[in-house]
């Protein structure tokens, strides 16, 4: 049985490197500028990271010092996705109150294909389940600011109904966000994407039979 090296498993583990200078974090942005085309192309596992320096136009050194694998550079892929979702949610949970409920589907829908969409953050979110605890981490944020932007919308709602819902949605957009390429021009299907979400969100929020929350649980 062959023993790994100290070296390699150094390199393995050892974390990113913040650059200092801003020559380093101009190189660091077009480092990760060019791995997130190259993964938005090839998926993570056909990305490589001497593709990535060649695009980059770093040297191969220069790329480990700052990355030292690959799974870092999707890692912070993934990070920057993650700490934008918070901004992104609280700037619209300001005005979702005064929303009808058509308008904060079609809103919120807008708001989570955005996300979505981002071809090399759909490589990502897509690839095995073996290289990254930050995927999930940003699954459940966003699971959980949808379910709380529900709340805003719709006080009376309990925290379990928000999240259910809050699934339904999310599970709804990415649907709509992995099928896109295979709709035609002229297809309708987006819009019967949007008047689901839109009936659903009616059904769910605009009746007064809405659950009374039990003491405790929100």
């Amino acid at each position: 049985m062959s023993i790994p090296s100290h070296k390699s498993s150094s390199k393995k583990n050892r974390a990113v490197q913040a650059p200092q200078r801003s020559n380093g974090k101009l190189r660091v942005a077009a480092i990760l500028e060019a791995a997130a085309a190259v993964i938005a192309e090839k998926g993570y596992e056909g990305a490589t990271m001497a593709e990535i320096a060649v695009r980059s136009g770093a040297k191969i050194g220069s790329l480990y010092r700052f990355f030292p694998n690959k799974e870092s550079l999707a890692d912070t892929i993934v990070v920057s996705a993650r700490e934008n979702l918070d901004a992104v949610f609280d700037r619209f949970d300001a005005g979702v109150r005064a929303l009808s409920i058509r308008t904060l589907a079609d809103d919120l829908m807008d708001l989570i294909f955005e996300l979505f969409t981002r071809p090399a953050f759909m490589k990502l979110l897509e690839a095995g389940q073996d290289w990254s605890v930050k995927r999930e981490e940003f699954r459940s944020a966003l699971l959980r600011r949808t379910a709380k932007t529900l709340l805003v919308h719709t006080p009376n709602l309990s925290k379990k109904s928000a999240a259910d819902i809050a699934l339904v949605i999310v599970l709804n957009v990415k649907a709509m966000a992995t099928h896109q390429a295979f709709f035609d021009p002229a297809s309708s299907a987006p819009d019967e994407f949007r008047d689901m979400t839109r009936l659903y969100l009616r059904s769910r929020l605009a009746k007064p039979r809405l659950e009374r929350v039990a003491p405790g649980e929100r």
